[in-house]
């Protein structure tokens, strides 16, 4: 069977969004490019969202002494015996990464931009640090070179995001997707299932509301527990009371949301790995590409699909 999407994957996924748009192979490679956050430096706030630690998902090789084009050079290095000529974009993902003044966003950007293999950018930011200005420029970026923006969204629910100490709500994302899609520019979002509070009904709301957006791309992952973050310090103190989803959960849970999800967002990922050093819980021992073989096993088995009850859910 092929679905709305062309091809006959059961879910609308990013590896095969990114060989029909480049035509050859095209590979993230991580910048840390020294922004801050807001929720850190005190403009928001202090100590950053409850379940937050940059150094669980920021390279080694991303570092404060290494240049922009350094870190791209090294992050290549990886890639380059096995893939010689393919092409890369630049992930600027550590922290908030439209959080400074257009002058040194620029020069950060075009830095990245001027090495030979990258042909485009991936911005990771919040949707509490976007500017009309900084838009324009981006839009007139990406006539030239492919440019997403992808806006930490976490969860639709205000109540949630007070708790975890996001320093934005719910309305603030909407806003931030609409502007950029008007723009012109590539945008995603990010969310974490599982967040204390919420219930599977609050979560499979959450796939309806991001559904009514322009997204282009949609990442998901379950709560993950982490040291040097507050929640996780609390958890290992035995302060904070949450239920973690085993694996088997997780997988129900994951289809659940697709199958509500609107089938035009392509679907990044389900899951994220936080380094074994930094991870307290839940410990599944499933690499990133065997917890999709359990996810692809399971939908054919439930012979269901990314968007099989989304009109339902529409109407509901």
């Amino acid at each position: 069977m092929t679905y709305p999407w062309g091809h006959d994957k059961r879910y609308n996924d990013y590896s095969s969004y990114i060989k029909t748009v480049f035509k050859e192979r095209v590979q993230k490679v991580s910048v840390d490019a020294g922004f801050s956050c807001p929720n850190r430096d005190g403009s928001k706030g202090f100590g950053g969202c409850t379940f937050c630690n940059n150094s669980t998902f920021n390279p080694a090789y991303c570092s404060d002494g290494n240049s922009i084009t350094s870190q791209i050079d090294t992050g290549i290095g990886f890639f380059a015996e096995k893939y010689k000529t393919q092409k890369y974009l630049a992930y600027f993902q550590a922290y908030s990464n439209t959080y400074e003044s257009l002058d040194v966003l620029k020069k950060r950007y075009e830095e990245a931009l001027a090495h030979p293999k990258v042909i485009g950018l991936v911005i990771g930011t919040r949707p509490d640090c976007i500017s009309d200005e900084l838009l324009a420029y981006l839009s007139t970026l990406s006539k030239q070179y492919y440019v997403t923006i992808e806006y930490g969204i976490e969860s639709t629910n205000n109540t949630t995001l007070l708790d975890i100490n996001r320093g934005h709500d719910y309305q603030t994302g909407v806003e931030a997707i609409m502007k950029t899609h008007a723009a012109g520019i590539h945008v995603g979002a990010h969310l974490i299932l599982g967040l204390p509070g919420e219930q599977n009904a609050d979560i499979l709301n959450h796939a309806k509301e991001m559904s009514k957006l322009p997204l282009n791309f949609l990442k998901l992952h379950q709560l993950q527990l982490v040291k040097g973050s507050i929640m996780g310090e609390r958890y290992l103190k035995g302060l904070e009371d949450i239920n973690l989803y085993t694996a088997e959960d997780y997988i129900e849970l994951a289809i659940d949301f697709i199958e509500v999800l609107n089938p035009n967002i392509v679907l990044e990922r389900f899951v994220s790995q936080s380094p074994k050093e930094f991870l307290i819980a839940p410990k599944w021992n499933l690499k990133n590409f065997e917890f999709v073989d359990k996810v692809n096993k399971r939908l054919k088995e439930r012979d269901t699909w990314q968007g099989k009850l989304y009109k339902v859910a529409l109407e509901s």
